[in-house]
């Protein structure tokens, strides 16, 4: 599935994206992103970096609103950007915390290197492979079958609008990896009780029963990315089949331990999601010319409500002046659809409560 000049227009970007971030200081000792390089398919995979810092910055308002302006720096350089950089870094960890074993291991187990130091991100993926499996594991991969199954998947949802050119390609590449690869990577793992490092790595190594058509089929399609194709309706009827064969492979749900620290784990998850937010909202409320971000403002509820869920579970284990800053957080994390009115909103209030958030990103619980 990936040829020489994918993987090399996207390692170029995250040159490009670095040397933008390091130009308005937003300094990070390594930036990676999610997925393996063949499970980006030019021209319609965005890329989601995360930023791995050496420590917290004295504050976190300004350190976004620098990640703000770079990000959409970076997207005025080339109209394709729009789509190739959809949005600003999904997380920011320090080190620290990844040398701790502080971050999801399902999570650092699907990133790949932009820039900083390859051993060390080998060392955090290889002992993040090693660790025993846990319910966290169990909510991290049923999260995503949850997000896409019994109809759960709406090609409608997915936006064109900042697509350039071969709107059914688009649509056909959606289908394949936004809904059945992810649906069959969650499933592998589920299957196997092993954190797979990408979609194309589950789709060429978890064949059981009659899967291994089924992958051959899919791969088949999903490289028809150009017209003349396959119309999109066709291959959702293929994907839907598809998804039912990998549902029948996927384990039920069963019980299992929490991990030691799984409450220190989901804070700094949590909070890892949470540091990036007002950059978020900034560009998504100030886009470049012509680029589109309503969807991506509409999409601003299901992460807001994830992070509410983690943060009222966290209520409940957690004592103290922790336990109360956890609260306070919670109060900020308002429920409800999100618009343009409701980001301005979110950006006033965490600005009126800006100690809250500073103490909650920064915080280190005991």
């Amino acid at each position: 599935m990936t040829t020489a000049r994918s993987t090399a227009s996207y390692a170029r970007l995250g040159v490009i994206y670095a040397e933008q971030l390091a130009a308005q200081d937003v300094t990070a000792s390594m930036l990676t992103h999610k997925w393996q390089a063949g499970d980006l398919i030019p021209p319609h995979s965005d890329i989601d970096f995360r930023v791995i810092l050496d420590q917290t910055p004295d504050s976190w308002w300004e350190w976004n609103e620098r990640l703000a302006t770079a990000h959409h720096r970076a997207v005025l350089l080339d109209p394709a950007h729009s789509r190739l950089l959809e949005h600003p870094p999904g997380f920011a960890f320090t080190a620290d915390e990844l040398d701790r074993n502080h971050v999801s291991p399902a999570e650092i187990s699907t990133w790949s290197l932009v820039t900083g130091n390859a051993a060390t991100l080998r060392r955090w993926k290889s002992r993040a492979q090693m660790m025993p499996w846990s319910r966290a594991d169990e909510r991290f991969y049923r999260g995503i079958l949850d997000a896409r199954i019994e109809g759960r998947y709406e090609l409608d949802r997915d936006s064109t609008d900042n697509v350039q050119h071969d709107l059914d390609g688009y649509r056909r590449h959606c289908i394949a990896w936004h809904y059945v690869a992810p649906c069959w990577f969650a499933s592998a793992a589920l299957a196997t009780r092993t954190r797979c490092p990408g979609k194309t790595a589950a789709l060429n190594q978890w064949h059981p029963g009659e899967l291994e058509s089924h992958a051959e089929e899919f791969l088949h399609l999903s490289a028809a990315t150009s017209d003349p194709g396959p119309s999109p309706t066709q291959v959702l009827r293929t994907a839907h089949i598809t998804v039912d064969a990998v549902l029948r492979h996927t384990p039920p749900p069963r019980p299992l331990p929490e991990a030691s620290e799984a409450a220190l784990a989901a804070w700094i998850t949590a909070a890892g999601m949470l540091r990036v937010r007002v950059a978020r909202w900034i560009y998504y409320l100030n886009p470049p010319p012509g680029t589109v971000t309503g969807y991506l403002i509409a999409r601003e509820e299901k992460e807001l409500r994830s992070a509410r869920n983690t943060l009222t579970r966290l209520a409940d284990r957690t004592s103290g002046d922790d336990a109360l800053l956890v609260k306070a957080m919670t109060a900020l994390l308002r429920p409800g659809p999100t618009t343009a009115s409701t980001l301005r909103d979110l950006l006033a209030l965490w600005s009126r409560h800006r100690s809250v958030v500073e103490d909650f990103l920064s915080a280190h619980p005991a």
